[in-house]
């Protein structure tokens, strides 16, 4: 069923294309008109105008509706790689944050040791 949807959505993407093509030579024959030396016919630039307008909004659609069938369309959903990746991270910052309290510790057990050897080594008068 996968493969059917994506061999349409490619047909539709390969009709765009060609939409896209039709489109580029409408703009060349608009161009020609104006390059006429007898004048552009009016009728023939608008006629070209409005088709190319049309154009235009047709491959904005169908665009618009390939890249929201696209967003529907996820085939790693069931992967577990962001969760596992993101855990590794949280363990990493874990690790870390505890290297840093035990050398937190480590400090307050230097400065009590420090502390008591202070107090025994002062002679009581």
């Amino acid at each position: 069923m996968e493969s059917q949807t994506q061999n349409t959505s490619l047909h539709r993407l390969q009709n765009v294309e060609k939409t896209v093509v039709k489109v580029l030579e409408l703009a060349g024959g608009v161009m020609d008109e104006l390059a006429n030396p007898m004048g552009p016919r009016k009728e023939f630039i608008n006629n070209h105008c409005r088709e190319f307008m049309q154009m235009i909004k047709d491959i904005q659609f169908t665009l618009r509706n390939e890249i929201k069938s696209t967003c529907e369309y996820r085939p790693f959903e069931k992967c577990d790689y962001n969760s596992r990746i993101s855990n590794e991270i949280c363990f990493d910052k874990l690790e870390y944050l505890t290297s840093l309290l035990d050398g937190l510790e480590e400090s307050i057990d230097q400065y009590h040791a420090a502390d008591d050897a202070a107090a025994t080594a002062v002679p009581s008068d």
